[in-house]
């Protein structure tokens, strides 16, 4: 994301991903064990500030004609170079506390840095999201140290001051509190540390967010009209655009924050369904007599030991011939288990949704068990549906 004079700022951040699909550009080199990639929006973005950087440069530069756009592209290299800095920061401190980094890109909004794995401790995600601003925060304070020292010409004078001053712009921007910026995630960590709830610092942080999209609009309008002046179309549009994108990322938040509060009440106790037993030795005539006499929804196929190693749905034993029922074994129609996967009933919240989702196998049914003892049967696709009614 940029955003024009006085001196143009681009705020990054680090986020959470599922195992997101890489983006595309070209990737030129690896940090963290991640690609760095280039996206062909960055390209778009560094055309674009040159030119909107060629005239504040003119203005001050003891120079001009072709010389102008050098500098002012030389600036537009720094400020990503400022803000790829600021990605790796995130980048290192995600592997550093057990994340797998996926890619480290810069686009036309400045960069990401995506990783996979959770974040278990507020504190974790804090010194992910932070690390990110306060790096530029130290480059800010190094590069107007040899500002103020007035090392060089003037290009690097001047080149040092506007590294200076979009260093700190970017960090400190970065750290208002709302999502999707860094600091929203230190606010969701601030909530999450004081509630124990994340779901409810990430919609706390996105609410925020919110706000603050509302609220770069207002600036936009309101200081200048409060100077008696008319508001800068220019301003004004650029700040839309980027108020536009702090608002979707926010919403975003707080639908995903939402949907894991509903996600984290569920219940494995309310998912269980009738069931009935036969042994490895049945044939589909025993299964279907089981089912029948209790009105199971699914029978579990279980070892000499006990253990259920298969499960038969009705409507799979209804498709075997009546004459053929009795001398066709239970092998036959059963799918297999995942090896020690069971469904116990005192699950609930993410741990339920991921035994569930993530037993594999192709069952569509899971053995509900409480203390050791199978109660039940939990229909896998009754708990995605949850899952999915949470999130709409």
């Amino acid at each position: 994301m940029t955003h024009p004079a006085p001196a143009p700022g681009t705020p990054t951040s680090g986020r959470r991903a599922p195992e997101p699909a890489r983006s595309r550009g070209w990737v030129i080199g690896r940090i963290a064990d991640a690609p760095v990639i280039i996206t062909p929006s960055w390209a778009i973005a560094a055309v674009v500030l040159t030119l909107l950087f060629a005239p504040q440069v003119a203005r001050v530069a003891p120079y001009g004609g072709a010389q102008v756009y050098v500098v002012s592209f030389a600036f537009v290299l720094l400020l990503f170079a400022s803000v790829f800095l600021h990605e790796v920061a995130h980048a290192l401190v995600a592997r550093a506390l057990g994340h797998r980094v996926t890619e480290l890109a810069l686009t036309v909004w400045g960069g990401h840095t995506a990783y996979t794995g959770t974040t278990r401790r507020p504190r974790d995600a804090f010194w992910i999201a932070v690390v990110g601003p306060l790096t530029n925060i130290v480059l800010a304070v190094g590069f107007f140290a040899l500002y103020r020292a007035e090392v060089g010409s003037v290009t690097v004078w001047l080149l040092c001051y506007a590294a200076a001053f979009s260093n700190a712009f970017v960090g400190f921007f970065n750290l208002v509190p709302g999502l999707p910026l860094d600091g929203g995630q230190v606010l969701e960590s601030a909530v999450w540390a004081g509630t124990g709830s994340r779901d409810r610092g990430t919609v706390v942080a996105g609410w925020t967010g919110r706000a603050v999209a509302v609220g770069l609009v207002l600036l936009a309008l309101g200081i200048p009209v409060a100077q008696g002046r008319s508001p800068d179309l220019f301003i004004v549009l650029w700040t839309a655009l980027i108020a536009s994108f702090l608002w979707q990322g926010a919403s975003a938040a707080v639908a995903v924050g939402r949907a894991r509060e509903q996600v984290a009440h569920l219940q494995a106790a309310s998912f269980v369904r009738p069931h009935a037993v036969v042994t490895v030795h049945a044939t589909v005539a025993d299964v279907a007599h089981a089912a029948s006499a209790v009105g199971a929804y699914a029978v579990l196929v279980v070892d000499d030991a006990g253990r259920p190693v298969a499960v038969v749905e009705p409507s799979t034993a209804g498709a075997v011939p009546a004459e053929a029922l009795a001398r066709t074994p239970v092998g036959a129609v059963a799918v297999p288990l995942p090896v020690g996967v069971v469904v116990d009933v005192a699950l609930h919240g993410h741990a339920l949704v991921t035994t569930v989702l993530r037993a594999g196998g192709g069952a569509g049914v899971l053995p509900a068990v409480h203390e050791g003892r199978l109660v039940g049967v939990v229909m896998v696709a009754d708990v995605a549906t949850a899952v999915r009614s949470a999130h709409r």
